[in-house]
């Protein structure tokens, strides 16, 4: 039974789901990188962004290039890349809308004035 296309997206998106995948898709949009650089850059224990790249491996959205003793990863397609502007760009605007309504509450927080009590004697 083929899974439904919804399902299929849903999936590949909680793949997406985890910081250190977004950030080592984002360094690799510039082409190959040593994972001793993605070490020095994502700052993490080299067994976790070996997890990390598993996962990205297993999905086919990353690939593995050896070279000697070195191991360099690098996006399998430009779709990813493209993908993670297009989220730049939506978040990009979500957040100018939210800094927007910011501004407005900013501008009607007007100060109340005093709460009179009302003395009746």
């Amino acid at each position: 039974m083929q899974v439904p296309l919804y399902q299929a997206k849903a999936e590949f998106f909680r793949m997406l789901g985890h910081p250190v995948r977004i950030r080592v898709l984002e360094l690799l949009q510039h082409g190959p990188v040593p994972v001793r650089d993605l070490l020095a850059d994502i700052e993490i224990e080299p067994s976790s962004l070996s997890q990390q790249l598993a996962v990205l491996r297993r999905s086919g959205i990353v690939v593995s290039i050896r070279e000697g003793s070195t191991v360099r990863y690098a996006l399998a397609g430009g779709d990813v890349a493209e993908l993670l502007r297009a989220a730049r760009r939506i978040l990009t605007e979500l957040l100018a809308g939210q800094n927007e309504l910011l501004a407005e509450l900013r501008e009607t927080d007007a100060p109340l004035p005093p709460v009179s009590t009302g003395s009746r004697g």
